[in-house]
């Protein structure tokens, strides 16, 4: 599986952290930067991980600003990105379950890296509930689309 990761540079130390983890765990990683901490713009590298996702050169992405609203605010702007943040445990699953995300974000300032390493691995095992969720996935891609 190819994971595409972005940060800006509040989430720089973190993104370094979870691309190790996930190398270790033997999935590809598409690094899009920022390679720093030399102050940056989030958009950016959401929009180059979003990108990937939605081109399909990445399974799934991952994000982490200081706070993780921004970037994933920025990722949800690109059609057929479905990203939230892993707040707790049950929703990095749960995101996927019921809202079929194919992106994750963190916010470093915020959270704990022992628990988004904990969140990555449940995001990325977790599996998309078809039924009522997929209605509603549904109408959330049918309005996009519009």
């Amino acid at each position: 599986m190819k994971i595409a990761l972005g940060c800006d540079h509040g989430g720089y130390e973190y993104k370094e952290k979870i691309k190790e983890h996930l190398i270790k765990e033997g999935y590809e990683v598409i690094d899009c930067g920022t390679h720093s901490t030399d102050s940056c713009n989030y958009p950016e590298f959401a929009f180059l991980a979003s990108e990937k996702v939605k081109n399909k050169e990445a399974d799934k992405g991952i994000l982490v600003c200081s706070s993780g609203e921004g970037i994933a605010i920025a990722a949800n702007k690109v059609k057929g990105i479905r990203c939230g943040i892993g707040y707790d445990d049950t929703v990095s699953r749960l995101i996927v379950e019921h809202n079929h995300a194919n992106m994750i974000a963190f916010g470093a300032l915020y959270m704990n890296i022992d628990d988004v390493l904990k969140r990555v691995d449940i995001f990325l095992n977790a599996k998309e509930l078809d039924g009522r969720h997929q209605n509603r996935v549904n109408m959330i891609i049918d309005y996009e689309n519009k």
